[in-house]
């Protein structure tokens, strides 16, 4: 059975140049720094960290680069969805798609079990009621309950639309903003050097182990700035500024990750640091001599939770709809909301994933976001593979931001995305275990199994009918 009718429904254009920057920005800085800033330095020194950050955010902003030109030519819904749809087709278009949503996934999955992880340092000894243990670990019903509580949360803000979920991310975003400058500023004033030692840390693989263990995670804590794509049919911005927006936040998110790291480095020394269980915040604490530094700090951490988890939403949920739309996963998937104009379903199934992530405990999620990051990076070399060849096939395509060095832009993005998506196979470093691996493996082949039944259902010309008003020129 073939469809033959689109659905007549749209999204809206409402968001600003502010909404976007804090959209991507607050994507990238979530909770992270707070937690793995002090492994990283442990892991390759102060000087090897802020060298894989720096390494990493070379490859990011080059993938970025790829990203900026092709969501200022194709300002559609879904983002990779469309470019590796015009370039490769209907069957790796799908591929793309759902390893970017299994990356987005894993981070709303990760901010659920570190809200209630957050909390603990907060109000200690809160968690109670034993549940279960898996891995090791205790999982308490208050512990779950406030990770479900923060998932309902962030399903009711982005279920009720785009400008609500868009003024929650500007205004925690700035409250970030604002704890970060302190404590950067305070470590460069305060902050001893000889703190920073060792530069390099030593370890059985030599200086680069270090620096690979750390290069590893680049790409967990800089997705984000693809939201931008995802949300592109609603942002309310000249073509080329989208582009221009998009690199400004991943330059933002690269600065951001490496003053972090050196003000850390120069707040604590190694074995402050290696009794740490939150360095940044214990590093606050340590610069500004006094208790409400560190809390100060650990409500930055919330914040970034919160604009990450936030981003997350409305990336997934865009990209799952972009699928659902053009006919790739269940008509349900596609569609939106009559009066708040989300694609309320989407939100809604991945706020019941959201909600089912802290009922496994916190070791458990460490393999979904390691499978996670594979699916991003995988994504990230679809689309650098894409915008190669839309600039050999259709060099006149109009690019309303255009990268200089284009070819050789697609080229170094496409090497790096490979080389990034290396890190997670066997004999690296930082393999994938085998629960790992079988987790992305179930997640490729529940998305087969549905691409299948949809394309049973719909057929590919119904695709490409939905997709060609993404290939018009402006």
């Amino acid at each position: 059975m073939t469809q033959t009718t689109p659905p007549a429904e749209q999204l809206v254009r409402v968001l600003a140049r502010g909404d976007v920057l804090a959209l991507a920005f607050g994507a990238m800085v979530g909770w992270g720094w707070i937690v793995l800033t002090g492994g990283m330095i442990q892991n390759a020194g102060s000087i090897g960290a802020i060298i894989a950050f720096i390494i990493g955010g070379i490859a990011v902003v080059l993938i970025g680069l790829t990203y900026a030109e092709l969501a200022a030519a194709m300002p559609k819904v879904g983002g990779e969805h469309v470019y590796s749809y015009r370039a490769m087709g209907h069957f790796s278009s799908f591929l793309c798609t759902w390893t970017i949503i299994l990356g987005y996934l894993s981070v709303v999955s990760f901010e659920a079990v570190a809200l209630p992880t957050v909390i603990e340092n907060l109000a200690p000894g809160y968690a109670v009621g034993h549940m279960w243990t898996i891995a090791g670990w205790d999982v308490k019903a208050t512990w779950v309950a406030v990770g479900v509580g923060g998932s309902l949360a962030m399903m009711a803000i982005n279920y009720v639309g785009i400008t609500t979920a868009a003024l929650l991310q500007k205004v925690v975003t700035g409250v970030i903003l604002i704890a970060g400058v302190l404590f950067v500023t305070g470590a460069l004033f305060e902050g001893d050097v000889a703190n920073m030692t060792p530069l390099f840390t030593q370890s059985e693989g030599g200086v680069t182990a270090g620096i690979i263990a750390v290069l590893v995670l680049v790409p967990f804590l800089f997705v984000g700035f693809d939201v931008i794509p995802q949300a592109a049919e609603e942002i309310n911005l000249p073509y080329n500024a989208i582009g221009k927006v998009l690199m400004m936040s991943v330059v933002l998110a690269v600065v951001w990750y490496a003053l972090i790291i050196l003000a850390t480095s120069l707040a604590l020394d190694h074995d402050a640091l290696v009794a740490s269980s939150l360095s940044v915040p214990d590093a606050m604490q340590a610069l500004f001599n006094t208790p409400w530094a560190s809390k100060l700090m650990i409500l930055a951490g919330i914040a970034g939770i919160i604009t990450s988890w936030n981003a997350f939403y409305i990336g997934g949920s865009r990209a799952i709809y972009a699928l659902a739309h053009a006919g790739m996963l269940p008509a349900a998937l596609g569609k939106l909301h009559p009066k708040h104009k989300t694609p309320t379903n989407a939100v809604l199934l991945i706020g019941l994933l959201s909600c089912i992530a802290p009922f496994f405990g916190r070791p458990a999620l460490v393999w979904i976001v390691d499978a996670g990051g594979l699916g991003i990076v995988i994504a990230y070399l679809f689309v650098a593979i894409s915008f190669l060849i839309l600039r050999i096939r259709e060099p006149d395509m109009p690019r309303p931001f255009r990268v200089r060095h284009g070819k050789l832009c697609g080229v170094l993005a496409i090497l790096l995305s490979f080389a990034m998506a290396c890190l997670y196979l066997p004999g690296s470093p930082s393999a994938l275990t085998g629960t790992e691996w079988m987790i992305f493996g179930a997640w490729m082949a529940l998305g087969l199994v549905m691409y299948a039944i949809a394309l049973k259902q719909f057929g590919r010309e119904y695709s490409d009918r939905i997709m060609a008003p993404a290939f018009t020129a402006h």
